[in-house]
């Protein structure tokens, strides 16, 4: 086993964390795409750990289920009725025992700490097995260190920790603090926290006391200080969760941007962490990328767009539009005021145009949509055309089924097309068709019958309104051939209007 490969990671999810006012468990909140605990497992993960294990209490199947959902290879370790830090990782060191006792470093780490990454990690099992220590303790120094543990040091030696409820008025003026992330000898630890009490203000098991344990046993205890404060701040509550959610987008963009994205407005930008993107993108303001998000080469987004689990190819446009679980072909132009649903799939230099809802459906190479149309389990041919307004109606009530248009054909606006239906190659349809029977390739699709015009109907039906005047007008009639509604007969109709 090299110096930074670990026996163990242990990731402590046992905590109630009641100060965030939840239904949910605290380590599922969110940041970046990701969980706390996702954030926690990805960094331990990094560091390829011979065992991997979660501790669990509160809300344990919930805790439990995510864990497992985002690393099948976890060990889920129940943490019992005795509290504390040091009784959990005492309960984790029973289960992975259990298979096979472990030897060698142990890395130990909250898991709200989203933006403790790997390879701050990795620098602290360095110095810990470079230096052959029995225990090594991540620490930082802050301005306002109150509600942390505080490291005790004699002659600039580590001495102990001590929590913030326990500690004396001397000791709360010291300002570098325990992060919660340790390297430990798997012997000493398990060793130690045999000898751990609850003897402390809270009647906790302290995993803080194995430091002092090792301490006065003349074994090597060293700390190891961050100056970025930001990679070991934890969550405890809503406000902390949004500064450090705003930390980790700042970071993610300035990544981005120095990898040669543009960001015109980095105040109204989020992107998640699992987000992937190209040289030359332009993430204009009001864009939202979510999940595995991935954006090609010299394409533009936004403004004021949200993409989930979309697929951008290189050099497409995307303005104004909410979309999901879709993929846009290179060239393409989408918006304003699209709508993807999952499914949505637009072909090379394709178009989705303005209020256009595209769900389950395939919009071939070229083709188009322009204007005010739902287009549902479809699929539509390159170069083709579908005029405004029209709906692909794609359910009947008890299944969905599915319109099939060929290629480079031309619909008319306000078509209906009643599914299952195809649409041939070449083919037409005029304005207004229901389109109920396939269509052949070439052929023009007709619906409406011829029209009717019933001369008079408004000053008849309607007198004494602006519409009947101005056609009094437009036909040259005086505004004595309009007859006044308190003189006509009820119900009566002039002789054209018999046919209506």
């Amino acid at each position: 086993m090299s110096l930074t490969q670990p026996a163990a990671v242990v990731v402590l999810a046992a905590g109630e964390g009641t100060r965030m006012k939840s239904r949910i468990p605290k380590v599922l909140h969110e940041i970046g795409g990701r969980s706390l605990l996702g954030h926690a497992l990805t960094a331990a993960r990094a560091l390829d750990p011979a065992r991997l294990a979660v501790v669990v209490r509160h809300q344990r199947d919930a805790v439990a289920a995510h864990a497992s959902g985002l690393d099948a290879g976890v060990t889920i370790v129940d943490q019992d009725e005795v509290p504390g830090t040091g009784r959990a990782v005492q309960c984790a060191l029973g289960a992975l025992d259990a298979a096979a006792a472990l030897e060698g470093p142990v890395v130990v780490m909250a898991g709200d700490t989203p933006l403790l990454d790997a390879g701050t990690l990795t620098e602290l099992l360095a110095a810990h097995g470079a230096d052959a220590n029995a225990v090594t303790v991540l620490t930082t120094t802050v301005e306002d260190p109150h509600g942390y543990g505080r490291i005790l040091r004699e002659d600039g030696a580590v001495v102990g920790v001590v929590e913030e409820r326990d500690a004396t008025a001397e000791q709360r003026q010291i300002r570098e603090i325990n992060t919660s992330t340790y390297v430990f000898d798997a012997a000493v630890l398990r060793e130690a926290l045999g000898g751990v009490g609850q003897d402390n203000d809270q009647g906790e098991v302290y995993l803080t006391d194995v430091v002092a344990l090792a301490h006065r046993r003349g074994l090597p205890v060293r700390a190891i200080s961050v100056e970025d404060s930001w990679l070991v701040e934890g969550v405890n509550d809503r406000v902390q969760l949004a500064a450090l959610g705003a930390e980790l987008n700042r970071r993610t963009l300035e990544r981005w941007m120095r990898e040669g994205v543009t960001v015109v407005d980095p105040g109204t930008t989020w992107v998640d962490v699992d987000v992937e993107l190209a040289r030359d993108v332009t993430l204009l303001p009001g864009t939202q990328l979510h999940g595995r998000t991935r954006v090609d080469e010299g394409a533009t987004i936004g403004p004021d767009t949200t993409l989930r689990d979309v697929v951008v190819g290189a050099g497409a446009t995307v303005v104004r539009t909410h979309g999901s679980d879709a993929e846009l072909g290179a060239g393409s132009t989408t918006g304003p005021f699209a709508y993807l649903r999952p499914g949505a799939q637009l072909g090379e230099r394709g178009k989705i145009g303005t209020f256009v809802e595209v769900k389950n459906a395939s919009i071939g190479p070229a083709a188009k949509v322009p204007h005010l149309t739902y287009v549902g389990d479809a699929e539509i041919g390159e170069g083709t055309n579908i005029g405004a307004s029209s709906v692909f109606v794609n359910y009947d009530g008890v299944a969905k089924h599915r319109t099939r248009i060929g290629a480079h054909a031309r619909t008319g606006s306000d078509n209906m097309f009643v599914a299952p239906v195809t649409v041939g190659d070449g083919a037409y349809t005029g304005a207004g068709t229901t389109v109920r029977e396939d269509v052949p390739p070439g052929a023009l699709a007709v619906s409406g019958g011829p029209q009717r015009n019933i001369e008079g109907w408004v000053l008849r039906s309607r007198p004494e309104t602006d519409s009947a005047r101005a056609a009094a007008r437009a036909l040259g009639h005086g505004p004595e051939t309009t007859t006044p509604r308190d003189q006509q007969v009820p119900g009566a109709t002039a002789e054209g209007d018999n046919n209506r």
